[in-house]
């Protein structure tokens, strides 16, 4: 059965939700953000989670309530309820109206909303109570939003690593569906795009990687078990500290900054490398060459590699190839 419902929300809380679905990927075939879907699945995957959290709270703020004589038990659950909303869920005070958005729902989301409308509204509307849910779900920080919208993922792989179970999955990153078969270690944050990353070893190439959990599809937990290699597991636990995104060899490089480019190696901080070592204009890198190159690229002139020559030529043909489409 489908269902559709008006919910109300600020310009703000629609455009972090609408954030959210674009950075993990809930995409229609035009290329839009397919913001139901995205709210469909947080709906479902959050919802326990969010009324396990409310009625703690609530039972908490009870018990203290009821140490006072001359409150009756019911006026103490009706403040309880005002303290709650009004001082704990109260969504921050926002420029602009509220914008309506159409919430179209089936299956498991339309049982949660026929759990919520028989239940738990009590004196407010069922669009406040989901207003109350999304506010809930934004204060968490993003990674952990991550591991809640791809719960099922998060789960299996844990449940991989923990058995020593081989993996086997496809990733929206790459073409024909190529199936990777791999040997979980850890899942590891990223701090600075505050998402998960899964660092295993690919059981075809024997080789180190690297995959962001929520560009995994078709995550299989197979019946395959694997022998963990200690000095593996302590570099894959190394790296996870410092790049968990990158897996790759690291290299020592050499790259002069003008004063524009320590400028923006201080204001530029995602994926940005630590530096070792800096004399006057020239700084020191150890770092892996794909993620000093993706770095950067985004300096221009104000950033010149000095070595390794690899990644010199790397940055070069960037430039080359970008002049010569600007040239036509």
């Amino acid at each position: 059965m489908t269902e559709k419902y008006k919910i109300y929300l600020s310009g703000e809380t629609r455009s972090r939700l609408e954030n959210d679905a674009e950075f993990f990927e809930f995409i229609k075939k035009d290329t839009s953000v397919n913001l139901n879907a995205f709210l469909k699945t947080l709906l479902v995957n959050y919802f326990d989670r969010y009324r396990r959290e409310s009625d703690a709270l609530r039972s908490s703020i009870m018990q203290d309530l009821s140490g006072i004589p001359a409150l009756a038990e019911q006026e103490a659950a009706r403040l309880a309820d005002r303290i709650v909303r009004t001082y704990i869920k109260n969504e921050p005070a926002v420029k602009g109206r509220s914008t309506a958005i159409t919430l179209t729902v089936s299956g498991a989301s339309f049982e949660i909303i026929r759990i919520i409308e028989t239940n738990l509204l009590r004196d407010i509307s069922l669009s406040q109570y989901l207003r109350d849910l999304f506010h809930s779900y934004l204060s968490i920080p993003r990674n952990e939003r991550e591991a809640i919208i791809f719960r099922d993922t998060y789960e299996d792989i844990l449940k991989a690593i923990h058995a020593h179970r081989v993996l086997s999955f496809t990733t929206a990153a790459t073409e024909n569906n190529t199936v990777f078969s791999v040997e979980p270690y850890l899942i590891a944050p990223s701090k600075e795009e505050q998402c998960n990353y899964l660092l295993c070893q690919d059981r075809a190439v024997r080789v180190a990687r690297t995959f962001r959990i929520s560009r995994l599809r078709s995550v299989f937990v197979t019946s395959d078990t694997f022998s963990v290699d200690p000095e593996l597991q302590q570099e894959l636990l190394e790296k996870s500290t410092r790049s968990p995104h990158s897996v790759s060899p690291l290299i020592h490089a050499t790259v002069h900054l003008n004063k524009y480019g320590k400028k923006k190696y201080r204001s530029i901080t995602k994926n940005r490398p630590p530096v070792s070592k800096i004399e006057g204009d020239t700084y020191y890198f150890d770092w892996p060459a794909v993620q000093l190159i993706e770095y950067f690229k985004r300096f221009g002139r104000d950033a010149v590699v000095l070595s390794p020559a690899s990644l010199k030529e790397a940055l070069r043909k960037h430039y080359y190839y970008a002049l010569r489409e600007y040239s036509k």
